[in-house]
């Protein structure tokens, strides 16, 4: 720890701002109903980014070491090269995934009550006319692995008569239960290692 003094107080800071964020979301929790619109937020990006970051974030550390490059030996070279491809290879997938749900449905809405039988989506401010019978196919993608950091970005692709194809990705939401609302629709679950949008 003396070659990082800096590191403890920021730790300290992170879980501390962490312990504030949740400890009001469970309090707010009691006094609101159930959210029937959904948006890229924090809580569910952070949800969906814990164990890459944290993989990241204990890894990289390690990865300065290449910076001594000429000191190490080949034993050291090789375990740093082996723990470097652990690394990226756990965590990049997850977070070129996010990157790439994100830009996808940014300024998506998706407002889901299977109750009152309403599905809306809208693009920023602009709502997306459709109902279930405009609906030619539904594509569910979900990854085939339920134990790699990626396996939670899953995808629902909603083909219009018009030709339009809506995207819905996990970023929003759960989708299985929207997923299991629209099985009437000509669903079709695939499983695939990467569920690029």
């Amino acid at each position: 720890m003396k070659l990082f003094p800096f590191l403890r107080p920021l730790l300290e800071f992170a879980v501390a701002v962490c312990a504030i964020v949740f400890g009001l979301r469970f309090i707010t929790g009691f006094f609101t109903q159930a959210s029937k619109v959904y948006r890229p937020n924090f809580l569910r990006q952070f949800y969906l980014l814990f164990w890459p970051l944290l993989c990241m974030s204990v890894g990289l550390p390690f990865l300065i070491s290449f910076f001594y490059l000429g000191t190490l030996s080949a034993y050291e070279l090789v375990l740093l090269t082996a723990m470097a491809a652990l690394i990226l290879g756990f965590s990049v997938p997850a977070l070129i995934l996010h990157a790439q749900y994100y830009a996808r449905n940014l300024r998506t809405t998706l407002v889901f009550d299977p109750k009152q039988n309403r599905l809306e989506v809208y693009e920023g401010p602009v709502l997306i006319p459709f109902s279930k019978r405009d609906l030619q196919k539904v594509e569910y993608i979900t990854c085939r692995s339920k134990r790699l950091f990626w396996s939670n970005y899953n995808l629902l692709r909603l083909h219009l008569s018009t030709g339009e194809v809506l995207t819905l990705t996990s970023l929003l939401t759960n989708l299985a239960p929207v997923a299991e609302f629209l099985r009437n629709s000509n669903l079709e679950h695939r499983q695939r290692w990467f569920c690029f949008a």
